[in-house]
């Protein structure tokens, strides 16, 4: 059926106030959406960051009056912004994410689909090939991650580098689980997935069953018991959270193994490669535009104390 959409600027404004008043109004659901393409990172496991300035989508029913709806929020809101109103079609609405999302390759093997989509085979390498394609099937969910950030882009583009023959992940702040099953398709014997939002348990493990991959990755969230050391540890988060976990971080690479680190700022770059430095041998960052890629290799634990 359709529905009549409301959507309003509200700028800088806490939108927690605005969603209660469209709700009021007889909302069937709310979409909040960034206002000037200002984007965000993968967020810190636990929290929901929002841009500098929102617009807030609101559907009704089709039978809905746009007078009454404008009626109430004056009434809740108490100022009134810009705002539209718009009949639209019925839509599965789960799956909107899919009309921007294609497929996009990684290195010189690595490709991350949406559910039943593949690459061009024009553009995939023949039979036999040195570098065969890898082709990851993603469904982010309601989880981050997709590989459409720069964040997320650098961090594939390393696996898809790396010899992981033989070698145990841990994906720290895993999202959609779209950097574990990628090491394991690529030839990890295992990984863990560590996010504290359960819709990102939910979405790591739905794309692992999809990739084939369950069998091989554990996952849970941060408060459990953090487990022994793993060849690689990946970090798509934040600089600050990736600045407070350092210690701990550290504790979950092995001696010699490898850490990565993205969603950071090409400005953070420099202060958290240093916090790193007491356990690592850090090398020179990668950049990605406005974002950086750090990477290290573990010390000995008496080289660094631990």
């Amino acid at each position: 059926m359709p529905f009549l959409q409301l959507t309003l600027n509200i700028g800088k404004n806490d939108p927690a106030h605005f969603e209660d008043a469209v709700f009021a109004a007889g909302a069937l659901s709310v979409t909040l959406q960034d206002s000037a393409d200002d984007p965000i990172l993968e967020p810190a496991p636990g929290t929901t960051p929002l841009w500098p300035t929102v617009t807030v989508k609101a559907l009704f029913s089709d039978d809905a009056v746009a007078d009454d709806i404008v009626a109430t929020l004056d009434q809740q809101i108490g100022i009134f912004l810009e705002y539209r109103f718009e009949r639209i079609e019925d839509r599965i609405w789960e799956r909107e994410w899919l009309k921007d999302f294609k497929p996009m390759q990684f290195g010189r093997r690595l490709w991350i689909c949406p559910g039943g989509m593949s690459p061009p085979l024009d553009l995939l390498p023949a039979a036999g090939s040195q570098w065969p394609a890898t082709l990851i099937h993603l469904d982010p969910g309601l989880a981050f991650g997709t590989g459409t950030h720069p964040t997320t882009a650098l961090c594939l583009e390393w696996l898809d580098g790396a010899d992981l023959a033989g070698k145990t992940i841990i994906d720290y702040g895993c999202g959609s689980g779209i950097l574990a099953i990628a090491a394991l398709k690529l030839g990890a014997t295992a990984a863990l997935g560590i996010d504290i939002d359960n819709q990102a348990l939910i979405a790591s493990r739905d794309n692992a069953q999809r990739n084939g991959v369950l069998d091989k990755l554990a996952l849970q969230d941060d408060r459990a018991t953090l487990p022994g050391p793993a060849d690689i540890l990946l970090a798509n988060i934040l600089a600050g959270p990736l600045h407070d976990l350092a210690p701990t971080l550290a504790t979950l690479v092995s001696p010699k193994g490898h850490l990565v680190l993205s969603g950071i700022l090409k400005e953070q770059a420099p202060d958290l490669a240093s916090r790193y430095a007491s356990w690592f041998d850090m090398d020179v960052p990668v950049y990605r535009g406005d974002w950086a890629r750090l990477m290290g290799r573990r010390l000995k634990a008496v080289d660094c104390g631990l």
